[in-house]
């Protein structure tokens, strides 16, 4: 199993709690992670922006279709993972087990160690860290808003380095109040015949952690 991550970096709140929502946490230990890791937050979510604006592109829309909706004030998350080498005498045990993101975007860096793998239809492959890139993960949300034009990607992680690895996930939503209908064209048009979610962000990722995370919601 993997530890608790290093850091967890939600969006703050200008009034008034909301599930999901809290102050960022920062150890102690490390003081001159806070300015890092903020300055690293607002370079990513630029990026996620411009990674979208080339999605939009991909399906006809205009390039500001999510900058200027969906993403205007985007829910963001930043979390540093630290994944134990699999013990020599349990070598199949998975520091994270086979999921998708909840939300549109993951632009995940990684260290040098490897150990993520993803599913296709040929079945699972490796996806080893390179130099200088970001592996980019579909959330089921951008799923859904395109009718499944773009999937999410199961994924999972597997420790065989016999090194400790770390890996620094960014996820890019939209903002929690915003509506999401499917986009126009979408509509109808699942490939797996899902039914289209509709309401806010905010209710679509309560209604996903609360089915695995039952306790938290039992006060809410």
């Amino acid at each position: 199993m993997s530890q608790l991550p290093v850091i967890d970096v939600a969006p703050l709140l200008a009034e008034g709690p909301l599930p999901l929502h809290g102050p960022n946490l920062f150890p102690a230990q490390v003081p001159e992670l806070r300015e890092a890791v903020l300055e690293y937050l607002d370079t990513m979510t630029a990026l996620a922006q411009s990674v979208m604006s080339g999605i939009a592109l991909s399906l006809g829309l205009d390039e500001g279709y999510f900058r200027t909706g969906y993403t205007a004030d985007p829910t963001v998350l930043f979390r540093i993972f630290h994944y134990p080498p699999a013990p020599p005498d349990d070598p199949d045990t998975w520091g994270v087990g086979e999921h998708t993101d909840y939300g549109l975007l993951t632009l995940l860096l990684q260290d040098a160690n490897g150990g993520l793998q993803v599913r296709t239809p040929r079945g699972w492959i490796e996806a080893p860290p390179l130099e200088n890139t970001f592996v980019c993960n579909i959330g089921d949300m951008l799923d859904k808003l395109t009718g499944g034009h773009y999937r999410s990607t199961p994924h999972r992680v597997l420790n065989r380095s016999g090194n400790e690895r770390l890996s620094f996930p960014f996820f890019f939503d939209p903002g929690w109040d915003s509506e999401v209908p499917p986009l126009p064209y979408a509509s109808g048009h699942r490939w797996d015949g899902q039914v289209d979610f509709t309401g806010t962000y905010g209710e679509y990722l309560l209604s996903k952690v609360s089915k695995v995370f039952p306790r938290l919601f039992e006060t809410l």
